[in-house]
């Protein structure tokens, strides 16, 4: 009887032979002289090739365990063999089909998220939506919210451009977030957020709903993506302020726009123009990089819309209950009555839940091409 789970194992052992496969290529590639002389090749094969280094370990470990655990189905086959030996092989058996069952385990693990593990600097956008000074109360929030939580995680925190409002809110935040498995934890925060509370200029105590949006965007290393400068447009222009007034008497305010995608870029925060061409730079790359990555997971793998994770502004995915102390995540249904400790960034049972459904959903989805 093949069961669902055994054919989840023998896609995921079909599929790490392919990558085995791959990566006797990509070390082939290294070691001939013409790639080697070839900088920006070499260092794309050599970002490959160690990406693949786990897993394929794991697919060795798998063969070699296998290979010594029929030996001894084959000793407790052998009718001739004396009672000690196959004891013995009895014994080995139990202790292979262990191994097996555990670096098999690791492996599929490895393999479905080993595309996030590799990518540890993010972008995050957060822009207040539907319901005013609320909306911009709770997007400083979520910045909060997302901040401590990477301080938990000992990641670097480094804001880019904040647009804040009178009462203390914002109406746009951007920052980046550097650290070990950090698109593994915030890539599945991009969506739609909603909030149900009293707000502080509520004076009759009636509950209000106020939204937010949410953008995690993978920051690529310039090898990643080669942007040409022929595709970009510059704007330069003077920075503004509230009401028109010129923040400087120089041109520092910076408009990138990426003519193929249409994808554009402003950045007025800071006083020098080459700061602000800098971080427009950065968000651009992370936007047109975002861009092409989900083009390639869509042409890739259709059934990508049934998992999480695909950072759809449009889609609410989230909604936050103050009344009730409650965080519900729409998209596996789970509902933390939590919600005070989540937004001071204990967000670990969350993020452990969506990390889990996800990887379920990818086993079950392994293709093998």
């Amino acid at each position: 009887m093949v069961t669902a789970a055994n054919g989840i194992n023998e896609r995921v052992v079909a599929k790490l032979g392919q990558l085995a496969q791959r990566f006797e290529q990509l070390q082939q590639q290294m070691n001939d002289p013409a790639v080697a002389r070839d900088s920006a090749r070499i260092r794309t094969i050599a970002k490959e090739h160690g990406q693949l280094k786990e897993l394929v370990a794991y697919y060795y470990q798998y063969r070699d365990i296998e290979k010594h655990l029929k030996g001894a189905q084959a000793i407790l086959a052998d009718t001739a063999a004396d009672a000690e030996l196959r004891q013995m092989a009895q014994e080995e058996l139990e202790q292979l089909q262990g191994k097996l069952t555990d670096t098999l385990e690791k492996a599929k693990e490895t393999l479905v998220m080993s595309d996030d593990a590799v990518i540890d600097a993010v972008i995050v956008e957060i822009r207040a939506g539907t319901g005013g000074e609320e909306a911009a109360l709770f997007a400083g929030d979520l910045h909060g919210m997302y901040s401590r939580y990477a301080d938990r995680r000992k990641w670097k925190v480094e804001p880019i451009s904040f647009s804040p409002t009178d009462r203390g809110g914002f109406r746009e935040v951007i920052f980046a977030v550097k650290g070990k498995g950090v698109w593994q934890a915030l890539g599945y925060e991009g969506g739609g957020h909603r909030v149900q509370r009293v707000p502080q200029t509520e004076a009759q105590g009636r509950i209000h709903t106020s939204a937010a949006t949410v953008a995690i965007l993978p920051e690529p290393e310039e090898v990643d993506i080669e942007i040409q400068p022929d595709d970009v447009l510059e704007h330069v222009a003077r920075a503004s302020g509230p009401g028109g007034q010129n923040v400087n008497k120089v041109s520092s305010a910076i408009r990138l726009e990426h003519i193929p995608t249409g994808i554009t870029v402003s950045m007025q925060d800071d006083k020098s123009q080459h700061k602000n061409r800098a971080k427009a730079w950065r968000i651009l790359r992370s936007r047109v990089y975002d861009f092409y990555e989900q083009q390639r997971r869509a042409e890739r793998d259709s059934t990508r819309k049934n998992m999480i994770g695909s950072g759809d502004r449009s889609q609410r995915i989230r909604t936050y209950n103050f009344p009730q102390n409650r965080m519900t995540d729409h998209r596996i249904n789970l509902s933390l009555y939590n919600l005070d400790k989540i937004i001071m960034g204990e967000m670990d049972d969350l993020i452990n839940a969506l990390i889990d459904y996800d990887k379920q959903q990818r086993l079950e989805n392994i293709s093998v091409i």
